[in-house]
């Protein structure tokens, strides 16, 4: 498995969907390439960011909105 193809399984193996097969190969790219691991570490962590972000409520200041529907002409 080249570097390119693990990237493209890496949201698969964090959910669990990948082949049993497709896996193993991807576990043992893992274990001789420290690029690809830091690389899936920070998939990880941007993923656990966005959950974060997405749990907290920022409040959007009224004239923020009024200034953003009176660009779009609302």
């Amino acid at each position: 498995m080249t570097c390119r193809e693990a990237v493209e399984f890496i949201f698969d193996y964090l959910e669990g969907t990948l082949e049993p097969v497709t896996r193993n190969e991807f576990e043992r790219h893992l274990a001789l390439c420290i690029a690809c691991v830091a690389y899936l570490r920070t998939y990880e962590q941007t993923i656990r960011m966005a959950r974060v972000s997405a749990a907290v409520e920022v409040p959007v200041p009224e004239e923020v909105v009024q200034a953003i529907l009176a660009s779009r002409g609302v």
